[in-house]
This record gives C-alpha cells, sequence and structure tokens, in this order.
C-alpha cells in the first residue's frame, strides 16, 4: 500500500534541495561579485570594501573552494541537496556544482584539474585585492 504522506515529504525534500541550490549560487555570487566589487570599491573609492569582517569572510570563501578542488573534496553543499533530491525521487547530478552547471548552461565539460586550476587563479587573485585594497583594521571592544 502507498504511503499518503510519500508526495508530501518529497516536497519537502524537493523545497529544502532547492533551498540548498539557492544557497550554493548566493555562495558563489558573493565569492565572484565579491571581487569585483572590491576592485570596484578601490576604483570608486568605496570605504564599505575595506570592511575587515567583509573580506576575511570572502578571502576565507575562496580558501575554502580552492582547498576542496586541490584535494578532489565535492562541495558539501551539493552533497546534501543531492541527497535531498534522491531521497525525493528527483534526478541528481554526479560531480561538481559548478561542473554541472557550466555543462548544463553553457554545454562545456572540462575536467576537474581545469577547476582547480581556475580556482586557484581566482584565489590569487583575492590575495592579490587583499594587499592591492587593503582592509581596514579589525577594532577591539573598548573595556568599560
Amino acid at each position: 500500500m502507498p504511503d499518503p504522506a510519500a508526495p508530501e515529504s518529497s516536497t519537502i525534500y524537493i523545497v529544502a534541495a532547492d533551498t540548498l541550490l539557492l544557497l550554493h549560487v548566493l555562495f558563489v555570487a558573493f565569492v565572484v561579485f565579491g571581487l569585483v566589487l572590491i576592485l570596484a570599491g578601490k576604483i570608486r573609492d568605496w570605504s564599505w570594501v575595506r570592511n575587515a569582517w567583509f573580506r576575511i569572510a570572502h578571502l576565507a570563501a575562496i580558501g575554502i573552494v580552492v582547498l576542496q578542488s586541490w584535494f578532489g573534496i565535492i562541495c558539501p553543499l551539493t552533497i546534501w541537496e543531492m541527497a535531498l533530491r534522491q531521497r525525493a525521487g528527483d534526478a541528481v547530478y554526479s560531480g561538481t556544482f559548478i561542473g554541472h552547471w557550466l555543462e548544463s548552461i553553457l554545454y562545456y565539460q572540462a575536467p576537474a584539474w581545469v577547476f582547480a586550476v581556475c580556482y586557484t587563479v581566482f584565489g590569487a587573485l583575492v590575495v592579490v585585492s587583499w594587499f592591492w585594497v587593503r582592509p581596514r583594521p579589525l577594532r577591539r571592544p573598548e573595556s568599560d
């Protein structure tokens, strides 16, 4: 006898998977557009691009991506999204998030090392931007 809750539970898994996909897209946008905004902020003299917390978060984000690519680790967001889709009975993809969407959108496939090189070069640009557009030092909280 079919489980009457199955369609409802599969919908929950699909919504959760789509939410993870959205978070993944936002993470990628933060990494890519963060650097664009840092460089534009240097040219346009935007003081907010020198915010130390923003810059630390940005550097950490690309650092995680670079390390994952070096060690051949698929992003946990991709793994969790695929697990949720599989649990819902939805289609899943193999490989990495970026690789899948590049193939889907641009019909482009590349070996993992190409992505590792691209991420590493991008990460190096973020490190260079740290020195070219110096973040303000973190402030210590004032004691009473």
